[in-house]
């Protein structure tokens, strides 16, 4: 039984027009309102078939709207020794189309199990985003059958529908636009194009090489599924436009449930992490679906990559079946989940990372000597400074809205900065009812300001001598204020008590 051969109807400069019209006016005109500046286009520029075609519509867009700038942007990766013959190219057919290009030269360094594409990729784009302003509109020219291999790539890595997706015509790309508009149309006709109107192009001999996922599907794969399915890249485009779509109406649910799910600085007194925790007291009453769209919403809430199916399956386990006071923590890549007072955290191994007191302790003492106006530092991202004040006010009755000052040391010498310290250390903090008038093990304090763990070894302590005397942030042994009237060390209270 022999199958049709492929199809197409060939495109018109017109159409190819009116598809840039179609999406980017719409996007241009709400940047004009919006914005400060008017947003203009950049062009991902390879020199290939797919852009080449497009930097031909988007010179007949220019012609036609002369106010709207336009720019092209070529990537030189230099793993190609055609790079610079590339660059060549795009220089002449951009001042063929009367417009400005840019090339930037980017390096890509692969590292053990990463991908060389993958690399490439993020290297471009991190060249785009240096020409992109608030509300500017960056093109790229993927067409039909870029969206069946994404689709197929899905599938072999068994992705849901957020992955099923694929690419979308037009998304947010950090505070611009990216819009791909070729989306709906096939290579065949992008090359049909390009050979009606003797457009030059470059030829990457990359795009041979079938050790390459994309180009496998590319060589291999999609001529055979598309000599017994014709429209496969037609159809395959519709299964991911109806993926999308359903992901939507996911992710709009998840985000109108999630806020319930997170800890807000009243829940917690005390200081926890940069982000939000996830209450975990009812999660175990929801479905396992539920509990995996929760939690995942809630790590791209804190903006970090995501675990794979069966790390995040885990995860969910481990929270949800570990005893209250179980010390939970659960890595993935650059991350760690850990739980606290009946709350998940996700914490990036730089805020987990122990802290260096030398300089602090180096500045407290210039403070003192008078070599300096005041010491700094930054406990997890919350900035404070240490320097000396008078104190106009009656220790013993401290209204919460006046920081509390330490009494200054008898000799300088005596004070160290350390963080981190055994609990059995004793302190009698200035919040301290006269009930509880005796000095507490630290590891008691900790508690009752609700400090985690990994906190602990970040909250930078104040010894005179051997004598724990303030928790920057949180404390003053009541028996080291300043007496009033007298100067002493202003230490912020990033709690209130």
């Amino acid at each position: 039984m022999t199958h049709a051969a492929q199809k197409s109807d060939n495109i018109t400069t017109a159409q190819l027009l009116t598809l840039l019209e179609n999406s980017v006016l719409p996007l241009y005109q709400q940047g004009v309102q919006l914005n400060e500046h008017a947003p203009k286009l950049v062009l991902a520029y390879s020199g290939g078939v797919d852009s080449e075609v497009l930097a031909f519509g988007l010179s007949a867009f220019a012609q036609k709207h002369p106010h709207i700038a336009c720019l092209l942007i070529h990537v030189h990766h230099g793993l190609s020794p055609n790079a610079n013959v590339w660059v060549e190219h795009c220089i002449s057919r951009a001042n063929h189309y009367q417009l400005p290009v840019q090339i930037e030269r980017v390096k890509v360094e692969k590292g053990p199990r990463e991908s060389l594409e993958a690399k490439a990729r993020d290297a471009r784009y991190q060249a785009f985003e240096r020409y992109l302003n608030p509300g500017d509109i960056l093109l790229t020219a993927h067409h039909q059958d870029d969206q069946l291999e994404t689709v197929l790539l899905a599938l072999k890595r068994g992705q849901g529908p957020k992955g099923l997706g694929a690419m979308a015509p037009m998304q947010l790309y950090k505070q611009s636009w990216l819009l791909r508009p070729l989306l709906a149309i096939s290579r065949l006709q992008i090359e049909q194009f390009a050979t009606q109107y003797q457009l030059s192009h470059i030829e990457d001999e990359s795009n041979q090489d079938d050790s390459y996922d994309r180009n496998f599907l590319r060589l291999e794969i999609i001529p055979r599924l598309k000599q017994r399915w014709p429209s496969i890249a037609t159809t395959a485009a519709r299964s991911a436009a109806l993926c999308a779509q359903q992901q939507q109406v996911i992710d709009d649910e998840v985000s109108h449930r999630l806020p319930q799910w997170l800890t807000l600085p009243t829940d917690i007194d005390g200081l926890i992490t940069e982000s939000s925790g996830f209450k975990l007291g009812h999660l175990s009453q929801l479905t396992p679906a539920w509990q995996a769209l929760l939690f995942r919403g809630y790590l791209q809430h804190c903006g970090v990559n995501l675990p794979s199916q069966s790390q995040l399956q885990q995860i969910l386990l481990q929270l949800i079946e570990a005893k209250e006071d179980a010390n939970v923590a659960i890595q993935w890549g650059d991350y760690q989940v850990k739980r606290f007072a009946n709350a998940a955290y996700v914490l990036t191994h730089q805020a987990l990372e122990p802290v260096d007191a030398t300089k602090l302790e180096n500045d407290i003492r210039a403070v003192l000597a008078g070599e300096l106006n005041q010491a700094s530092g930054k406990i997890g991202q919350l900035p404070f400074s240490v320097q000396i004040q008078a104190q106009e006010l009656a220790q013993q009755d401290i209204p919460t809205s006046v920081t509390p000052l330490l009494a200054l040391p008898l000799d300088q010498a005596q004070i160290t900065v350390q963080y981190g310290a055994t609990g059995a250390i004793k302190c009698q903090p200035q919040f301290a009812t006269s009930q509880r008038s005796k000095p507490r093990e630290l590891k008691k304090l900790w508690q009752e300001c609700h400090i985690p763990p990994w906190r602990r070894q970040q909250i930078p302590l104040i010894f005179y001598g051997d004598v724990l005397v303030a928790a920057i942030g949180l404390w003053i042994d009541k028996r080291y204020l300043a007496a009033p009237g007298q100067p002493g060390l202003s230490l912020p209270l990033l709690t209130t008590r």
